[in-house]
């Protein structure tokens, strides 16, 4: 399985023409890279309408040739005889079409097994149940082979993730998020789900990771999840309330462009995270809080999450304080926070604009006694 550190230099390698990426490949193991892509395209492909028995597809990149088979997740070197679908593309192009921001031009043939001979077509030919399978893998495949897009409430219903159809936020997300979707971005969740089973949970990863089809996606758990790691997603077993782990965690793989609390909501555990891994979040990106209802429940801590972003939208109007205050880091480098029902959205950006000019009274004595 390749690891995310591969797979972020290979889709690092995307950005610019064919003809450089091309060149920049050749760094590469071919065989490695052909692995890496066809895994993305088979994690891709299920959204589609398939066929139901798995189904294996000749893959023919350059001099090499590779044997997909679908639902059943394998990538495996070799050619067939006969093969019903065979799909023959540059390594280069299709990596483009798969992890690049764009497409220059795809030139690849795709082919069907031949009908036997000539014959009088008949309703149960035998033949053509096959044939209608070949035709379903097609457009399941080469689906995926192209500049992937999709929404985040189908993503959310697809891999089960109650962002949607119990908590409504995907609408929030797809609005706050788009910018992001075609870019390389590094993409941190706190709390994956299933409780202590080790392959239960990560639905919202696997939407994360569909998405952002260009991002390396982390998921952060108290209980070990490395059951569900894949490629371009990999789980961490650690405590959100540990600042030392996570200013660690933060150097490890950071700088990271979005930051999603989904974790215990306990509120000390929220404003922990948040304390420590928001000065690791990449200037222009996000650190989202979800279920912000717990800040009101006593049972979480009433008060300390919200009490936070009272604090950090005080610290956005630092400017306009009667008293002069030495402005923070977050003081410094929030520039919007959006509200929406228990979720919020904290933009990291220069929050360097000037205050009111000095010459307006901040007592009201001037609007008092000021006459249009």
């Amino acid at each position: 399985m390749a690891s995310n550190e591969f797979v972020g230099r290979l889709i690092a390698a995307t950005d610019g023409t064919l003809d450089e990426i091309a060149a920049g490949l050749r760094e590469f193991d071919p065989a490695e890279v052909a692995v890496a892509v066809l895994g993305e395209v088979l994690a891709r492909a299920p959204q589609f309408d398939g066929p139901a028995e798995p189904f294996v597809v000749q893959f023919e990149l350059g001099a090499n040739s590779y044997l997909v088979t679908l639902n059943e997740g394998k990538i495996e070197p070799g050619r067939l005889d006969e093969p019903w679908l065979v799909i023959r593309q540059d390594l280069a192009e299709l990596v483009q079409a798969v992890f690049g921001p764009s497409c220059d031009h795809v030139t690849r043939d795709v082919f069907f097994k031949e009908e036997p001979g000539p014959t009088t077509w008949q309703q149960d030919d035998p033949w053509l149940g096959p044939r209608a399978e070949a035709t379903k893998a097609a457009h399941q495949v080469l689906k995926a082979c192209s500049v992937y897009h999709a929404d985040l409430d189908t993503l959310a219903v697809r891999f089960d993730t109650d962002k949607w159809g119990g908590h409504w936020y995907t609408p929030h997300y797809q609005r706050h998020f788009a910018a992001y979707q075609a870019k390389r971005v590094t993409v941190l969740e706190i709390g994956i789900g299933g409780y202590d089973l080790p392959d239960v949970g990560g639905g919202s990863l696997l939407m994360w990771k569909h998405f952002f089809r260009r991002g390396l996606v982390y998921g952060l758990d108290i209980y070990d999840k490395t059951g569900l790691d894949q490629p371009r997603l990999q789980t961490i077993k650690g405590d959100q309330n540990d600042p030392v782990f996570l200013e660690q965690l933060g150097q490890s793989i950071g700088p990271i462009d979005i930051v999603v609390d989904d974790g215990s909501h306990l509120t000390e555990h929220v404003v922990t995270s948040f304390n420590a891994l928001f000065p690791h979040v990449r200037p222009g990106g996000l650190y989202v809080i979800e279920d912000l209802q717990t800040s009101y429940w006593p049972g979480y801590g009433a008060g300390e999450s919200m009490g936070l972003l009272k604090t950090l939208l005080d610290g956005l109007h630092h400017q306009e304080q009667v008293h002069p205050v030495t402005p923070g880091h977050t003081d410094l480098n929030i520039d919007s926070i959006t509200f929406h029902h228990n979720i919020a959205f904290i933009h990291k950006g220069r929050n360097s604009e000037p205050g009111a000019p000095s010459w307006i009274s901040r007592t009201g004595e001037a609007v008092q006694s000021w006459t249009p």
